[in-house]
């Protein structure tokens, strides 16, 4: 046999070999990790690939490509029947040979293996279905000569993971706030959330929402996506073998996932039908990806429970493909799934602005103008803020080619306003008419009204798309908009509904033509009639109309505003200070999501003050927003409408607060900078929330923070944690004091940094601020020596309300140094010890003082080894605290000894929400004996729930009082255990979150089938149940299931939580609650 030939004289070259993998997969199934150790994997490659997919026939595919990626040329047939040979699979060895001797099957280009010649006829279809669609774009649409590729002027965008650890991090009551999360971490590609390392979940996700604003660039993204995942240059693309992208807008109620992929996906070719669609995605399931292009512009008709994107969401369409889904903010796509990873494209980075702008003026050969365009954004703020936007940037462009005069607005309304005159000049150009100095030509702009008055009833419609037999109706123009290049005449990508109809280029288009026309319409009509204004949530939807309506005309703005404030005064009557405010107890989620909404409107105001920055519109936003929050980047719209806001408050016209959080990532000169020309006069009477980032490199740094914030005399809370400081950082700071005497709030947390001699340091200036009441010094590296020379200077702080120390090597020693002082603070409500190394002896010194904190709501003694002796001592006193809310003893050493001294103790806690004793060494009784306890109904209880009262909605019997009750992870703890706690909860009806965790994975408290259904049953008598932790638990497959479809069903229950290795072998783990 010559070499490099196989068996049967087939070459043995990669482009052969992977042909056979499919088939492979198939057969081989269960048995790849056999495989893979003949094929010299390492056990941690092996550990990596399994997970990272969900099935073994996903697994063998992977192993199968990286085996490939590795070797290259290597990778032969023959290598691969040797190691399966050694992995005793002869039979596959044997198909394999007789797979060799037939003729050899061709393998579409860009497909990841062969399922079926129908599975080979889709890929190809597909493949030159987005070759022909996707490769090339006209990214001026009035241009049909200029046409690029995808990859001439396309640049990475930054993605950056909305939450830590994504969504499988549980939201758990934060119980160690000084490690509270500023972190975030920037993707390189969507490749990244493939690795467990980044995401933190323990399979490859299902389901991926990237969310973005308008213009960010998401549809583009997600087109490069589809390309390359056919091209296989995506580890997503390998995974997958076929890779179909859904372009929502086009989508019709009633249109099921197989109609879509043959109206979008397909070119015509023999063999692809509806019915063979469906064949193949069934049996290919695994190795489907989705790629769902804007939520947010499907139609809401086919939004409806029961259509098919919904369906395909949630999991009861192809629960084991991959999705991929894009979507503005907040347009509703959690409704049907929880994503496994929510990603935000964050637009273009300074670096990606430059490298775009080279790209596209080299396109026209025109490089020197991308240096002049560089200096000139450099200088000019506003206009850098906008580019970010990618759209924006490719404007911006656009004009500095055309005339650099136009490229002076700090607005996107200038921005499309100055677009428009440019094609407009365009077309007078071409037609030999000439343009008017200061107002379009009479046809041009009443053809334009028209257009506007189109695109706000599509919009309001939830459609980007306008039917040419509606607009013919309307006698509007068409073709002079075809020529001006404000829209383009295509025929539907719909084969089952073939229409022409005509397309912005690009939905912010729309957005701004609407705009223009309510501009001009509100002269006449009712701006609520007109827009259907009536609520928070429709003011929302409308967001970039609005603000684009505020940027067209000052009158228009002036409307707005004044409905807004309306609404807001309507909607936002129960919303408090103390709300935007850290909460140490259970929050309401009702008023969770009033604050996430509040947030959201401040937003769009805020961005309308910077579209519009004009007196009559800021009272109109003062107005509108007693509070003012802005939580966003120092380079955003938002940000430049807040400067415009602050630098015009006076005393007459002050919120009741202003909350201002400036994101991690921020370098800190950049903050210093931003907060000076914001502050640039004193505010005596401004109450200020200052949240502060980045890393400060020098003394002279903090004290240019210090100059700015004495124009804030009235400064309430200062947090600086996690911002590097160090005993000379923090001494110009703590000089500043003095200029920043009403301070309340100060939190220099996890700045290990600072050590004993920073809090030498802070001791001197706290004579200064006499108010404060929140002093967070977490994870701050003090030790006892720290703690004894902070102390003496408390004493005069005789209002505060919370101390935290957590995470410091205080010890016994530094606690007599705190005991001492502690009876002073009368009004403490906050006590957080965690983690400070405090012994038995330690708590019977603290003990005596905390008795006399009869405020007490929350304390935090967690993380120390205080054991059973001071748990007794604790437990004695808690009938001095009957104020108690919060109480947190996981990882202190208890067994049932401390436990029955506590459980004596529980009756006098009438107020206690959340309980937690977990990661102890409690056993099967102290734990029962604690949740019987705990159902009880509390005096509170009694009192609100009289035994004769009717009207009562729970039983008398029950406590309405828990809401969180934390007992998981105890080294005594069994299933017969839990059983009994399962056969109780169903007492604790306020529940919100409930762990009763096994001890340890090697050995798992196990669950029988009757423990499982019990706790089924008690599931729907949690009404309020968010979260459940039942890690190392191990249950039969008939319990199991009881507990999964229970928990799905929940109405609130989102958060199951369960080991993956401890499934039973063959169940089912689509349900959304369900977090392995």
């Amino acid at each position: 046999m010559a070499e490099g030939q196989g068996a049967a004289g087939f070459t043995g070259k990669t482009a052969d070999v992977r042909k056979y993998f499919y088939y492979t997969k198939e057969k081989v199934s269960s048995d790849w990790k056999d495989l893979a150790f003949h094929l010299g994997f390492e056990q941690p490659d092996i550990d990596n690939i399994e997970g990272r997919n969900r099935d073994d026939k996903s697994r063998c595919m992977d192993l199968l490509e990286e085996w490939l990626k590795r070797n290259g040329e290597r990778t032969t047939i023959e290598v691969l029947m040797e190691a399966l040979s050694e992995a005793n699979l002869q039979s596959v060895v044997d198909g394999l040979r007789r797979k060799l001797q037939d003729a050899p099957v061709t393998v579409p280009v860009g497909a990841a293996g062969t399922v079926s010649s129908l599975t080979e006829v889709l890929q190809k279809s597909v493949k030159k279905c987005y070759e022909l669609k996707l490769s090339h774009f006209k990214p001026l649409i009035w241009n049909d000569n200029f046409t690029l590729n995808l990859s001439d002027i396309f640049t990475q965008l930054e993605l950056v993971p909305i939450s830590e650890k994504e969504l499988k991090t549980p939201k758990k009551f934060n119980r160690s706030e000084s490690m509270g999360g500023k972190q975030r971490k920037e993707l390189k590609s969507l490749d990244d959330l493939l690795n467990p390392d980044v995401t933190g979940l323990s399979t490859a996700p299902r389901s991926i929402l990237i969310e973005g604003e308008a213009g960010g660039g998401k549809t583009t993204f997600l087109s490069k996506e589809a390309l390359d995942a056919i091209s296989l240059k995506t580890e997503l693309g390998r995974r997958h073998d076929i890779a179909l992208l859904i372009r929502l807008r086009e989508v019709r109620e009633g249109e099921t996932i197989e109609e879509m992929v043959f109206d979008q996906c397909v070119t015509k070719r023999k063999g692809v039908t509806i019915e063979s669609i469906d064949t193949i995605l069934d049996e290919n399931e695994s190795r489907v990806l989705f790629l769902l292009d804007g939520y947010d512009e499907l139609r809401p008709e086919a939004r409806a429970a029961g259509q098919a994107i919904p369906e395909l969401l949630s999991g009861k369409l192809y629960p084991n493909s991959t999705i991929v889904i894009t979507s503005r903010p907040s347009a509703g796509v959690q409704q049907y799934t929880r994503p496994d990873c929510h990603v935000h494209i964050m637009g273009f980075s300074k670096e990606h602005v430059e490298k775009y702008m080279q790209q596209y003026f080299t396109v026209f050969k025109k490089q020197e103008l991308s240096k002049n365009l560089v200096v000139h954004v450099k200088d000019n703020e506003l206009l850098n803020t906008l580019i970010q936007t990618p759209i924006f940037l490719m404007l911006v462009c656009l004009m500095w080619e055309e005339d650099q005069e136009m490229v002076s607005t700090g607005t996107m309304t200038g921005l499309y306003d100055n677009l428009l005159t440019c094609l407009v000049r365009k077309h007078c150009k071409r037609e030999g008419v000439d343009m008017p100095t200061e107002v379009l030509p009479t046809e041009v702009a009443e053809s334009l009204l028209q257009l506007g008055k189109l695109a706000l009833e599509a919009l309001l419609r939830n459609e980007t798309l306008l039917d040419l037999t509606e607009v013919e109706k309307e006698k509007v123009n068409w073709k002079l908009l075809l020529k001006l290049g404000v829209v383009t005449l295509e025929v539907s990508s719909s084969r089952l509904h073939p229409r022409k109809q005509l397309n912005f280029s690009h939905k912010t288009m729309q957005e701004f033509l609407a705009g223009r026309y309510v501009a001009h319409a509100l002269l006449n009509q009712d701006i609520v009639e007109l827009l259907q204004l009536t609520s928070i949530t429709k003011a929302l939807e409308l967001s970039n109309l609005l603000q684009f309506t505020c940027g067209c005309d000052s009158q228009a703005a002036q409307a707005v505003m004044e409905e807004l404030s309306k609404i807001s005064s309507r909607e936002f009557t129960h919303v408090r200070l103390e709300y935007f405010e850290r909460s140490h107890v259970p929050k309401d989620r009702n008023l969770q999501e009033s604050c996430k909404r509040y947030k959201r409107f401040a937003a769009l105001c805020l961005n309308i003050l910077s579209e519009r920055q004009e007196p009559e519109v800021l009272q109109g936003f003062s107005q509108a927003l007693p509070i003012v929050v802005q939580e966003g980047s120092i380079n955003s719209r938002e940000a430049t409408g807040l400067k415009y806001y602050i630098q015009n408050l006076h005393s007459a016209n002050l919120p009741d607060r202003l909350i201002l959080k400036i994101p991690y990532d921020t370098d800190s000169r950049d903050t210093v900078q931003y907060l000076q020309q914001c502050f640039t006069t004193s505010l005596p009477g401004l109450r200020l929330d200052l949240g502060l980032s980045g890393q400060y490199d020098s003394p002279d740094e903090t004290a240019r923070l210090v100059s700015v914030l004495k124009n804030v005399p009235g400064l309430r809370a200062l947090d600086l944690s996690g911002t590097d400081l160090t005993p000379s950082l923090l001494q110009p700071l703590v000089q500043g004091f003095s200029h920043m005497s009403l301070l309340e709030e100060l939190d220099l947390s996890s700045n290990p940094d600072l050590g004993d001699a920073g809090m030498e340091v802070l001791g001197v200036g706290l004579s200064s601020v006499p108010h404060l009441a929140v002093l967070r010094l977490g994870l701050v590296n003090m030790t006892a020596v720290g703690m004894s020379s902070l102390a003496p200077y408390m004493r005069h702080l005789v209002g505060l309300r919370e101390l935290n120390i957590s995470y410091n090597e205080i010890g016994d020693t530094g606690l007599e140094s705190l005991t001492a002082i502690l009876p002073i603070f009368t009004a403490m409500q906050v006590l957080v010890l965690c983690n400070i190394n405090i012994s038995p002896t330690g708590m019977r010194t603290l003990v005596p003082a905390l008795c006399q904190l009869t405020r007490l709501i929350k304390l935090d003694i967690s993380d120390n080894a205080i054991g059973d002796p001071g748990l007794e001592c604790l437990a004695a006193i808690l009938h001095h605290l009957t104020a108690m809310k919060v109480l947190l003893l996981n990882s202190t050493g208890i067994s049932d000894r401390g436990i029955s001294s506590l459980i004596k103790a529980l009756p006098h806690l009438v107020q206690l929400q959340v309980l937690d004793v977990s990661c102890n060494n409690i056993r099967d009784s102290g734990i029962v004996s604690l949740v019987q306890t705990l159902c009880q109904p509390s005096s509170l209880d009694m009192e609100q729930n009289p035994p004769g009262n009717k009207s009562l909605t729970t039983a008398p019997h029950c406590n309405t009082t828990l809401q969180e009750l934390y007992i998981g992870r105890n080294s005594g703890v069994t299933g017969a255990g839990l059983g009994r706690v399962a056969q109780l909860i169903s007492a604790l009806p306020a529940l919100t979150r409930l762990d009763m965790s096994g001890y340890s994975r090697r050995t798992p408290a196990h669950l029988s089938d009757t423990t499982a259904m019990a706790l089924a049953e008690a599931l729907p008598r949690l009404p309020a149940l968010e979260e459940l932790n039942l890690r190392d638990i191990s249950m039969e497959p008939a319990g199991f299931q009881a507990v999964v479809q229970a928990a799905e069903e929940h109405p609130t229950l989102g958060w199951l939580l369960y080991i993956k290795d401890l499934v039973p072998e063959g169940a089912d783990t689509t349900a959304s609650c369900l977090w392995l």
